[in-house]
């Protein structure tokens, strides 16, 4: 295969929001399901060298250099790096700590609690360097790296694309998916609400003060699965493969202004009228949503009790029936965005619930 090509099939695969989404998922699922083997410092430093290697040979076409290289974009390169690293170290020390728990021996945190050194000099001398350090860096970076700044905003001429800070890519992404007032308010306010709630819903003193994987599978899956498919993959997205209009590129594609995607969006509602039924939209907006809103009812309330029952009836006996509807609805919330993004890419799908008159969409 020629360099082209290979370039092409890249493009090909990364281009669908689809198949970068749910490839990413597949990839939590396995390093998850086989995570001791991929916590290994050969693999780690296998898949390391892949990626620099991608990387390198990357940055010699010229659309993914120039995509790359953007003053906003080098500090999140090197964010992607270090979330790699620190996520590898955490679950490294995880697994070793599952491991001596296995063998009957104490874990790294208790052994390390009988060394004791001074903050001074032993603390304050690797502050005093890394500060050398990173003062160094910076000027080094501000020296080789514009300001990405740009002239006074002009209503008239808006750039295109148009992208919020790195932070609120994920926001901007979910803006595709989600009504306005869902995604700008509702969503971010679960989540800081969920962060908070975090230390009163969950009562398992396991894991306080050292690294577990086993004994904290649930809570570790759930939150990585929140924080890294939909937030740091939402971030990726944003900025590296959301181009003009908004639009999906691949990396080595050029971002053409004037791709043009053939999406017809529907409602749920037009999908059972329109589509299945061949009448048109009744008018009273009650009978046109119905099934919309027996569905979303169905699922903030006929699941919880589906898994109390079922897989989380340890968790639910553990947590009583308060506690335990606060997390199945805040894990159900969260749940909604890949719902909602697999919907509108298998059946053009907008919105399960579309009330115009109110101003109220799901």
């Amino acid at each position: 295969m020629s360099v082209e090509g290979f370039k092409h099939l890249i493009d090909s695969f990364f281009s669908s929001p689809s198949t970068v989404f749910i490839g990413s998922v597949v990839g939590f699922g396995l390093f998850f399901a086989f995570v001791r083997f991929f916590t290994r410092p050969l693999v780690a430093g296998i898949l390391t060298a892949i990626t620099v290697g991608f990387l390198a040979f990357a940055v010699t076409d010229k659309n993914f250099f120039i995509i790359v290289t953007k003053p906003d974009n080098v500090p999140i390169v090197g964010m992607l790096f270090l979330l790699g690293f620190f996520t590898w170290l955490a679950f490294r020390k995880a697994v070793i700590n599952d491991l001596r728990t296995e063998k009957g021996e104490p874990i790294i945190e208790r052994s390390e609690k009988e060394e004791k050194v001074f903050s001074w000099p032993d603390l304050v001398y690797p502050e005093m360097i890394c500060m050398i350090g990173l003062t160094v860096l910076l000027l080094v970076w501000s020296i080789l790296l514009k300001a990405p700044l740009e002239e006074p905003a002009n209503p008239a001429a808006a750039p295109n694309p148009s992208k919020a800070p790195w932070y609120f890519l994920g926001l901007q992404e979910m803006l595709v998916y989600f009504d306005p007032w869902i995604a700008g308010v509702v969503l971010p306010g679960l989540i800081i609400f969920g962060l908070m709630a975090i230390p009163y819903i969950d009562n398992n003193p396991k894991g306080n003060g050292y690294y577990t994987f086993k004994e904290r599978k649930f809570a570790i899956i759930t939150f990585s699965f929140g924080f890294i498919i939909l937030w740091i993959v939402l971030i990726i997205f944003g900025t590296f493969l959301r181009g003009p209009n908004w639009n999906f590129f691949g990396p080595f594609e050029y971002w053409d202004p004037y791709k043009v995607e053939s999406l017809v969006n529907v409602n749920l509602s037009e999908f059972v009228y329109i589509k299945w039924l061949g009448t048109g939209l009744p008018k009273f907006w009650l009978t046109r949503e119905f099934l919309g809103i027996i569905l979303v009812l169905a699922y903030f309330a006929i699941t919880p009790l589906l898994l109390a029952k079922t897989v989380l009836k340890k968790m639910y006996l553990s947590l009583g029936l308060f506690r335990f509807n606060i997390m199945v609805f805040l894990l159900l919330t969260m749940m909604t965005m890949p719902i909602k993004m697999v919907l509108r890419w298998a059946f053009n799908l907008k919105y399960i619930i579309a009330i115009p008159e109110y101003f109220f969409n799901i």
